[in-house]
């Protein structure tokens, strides 16, 4: 029996693209790829105290803080912060930040 797929060429950027889709990855990769722009998304002066550790798959972000005074006023902000992070094409990708001292 033959392939029912058409054989024609593709763009890779197309091909992976289609891929990440397919197996939802490239919701993962939306979601991790916060970590590295952290710096950005908040600014300099919350990027100095604080470090984007991890995102689980259900969307939560965890984020190193140094001190509790620091921690207590990015809980105020969070709406703000998850605000920056959601924006655009990114919508939804992270559903919660976890603050946590850094040690």
């Amino acid at each position: 029996m033959a392939d029912k797929r058409t054989r024609f060429p593709v763009r890779v950027g197309e091909a992976l693209q289609s891929y990440l889709a397919r197996t939802g990855l490239g919701r993962r990769l939306g979601q991790a790829q916060v970590v590295w722009e952290w710096p950005q998304l908040v600014g300099p002066q919350i990027a100095a105290v604080t470090e984007a550790d991890a995102v689980t798959p259900d969307g939560t972000l965890f984020v190193r803080v140094a001190t509790s005074a620091w921690m207590n006023e990015l809980q105020l902000m969070a709406p703000e912060i998850m605000a920056r992070i959601n924006a655009g094409r990114a919508a939804g990708r992270i559903k919660t930040i976890r603050w946590f001292l850094a040690r």
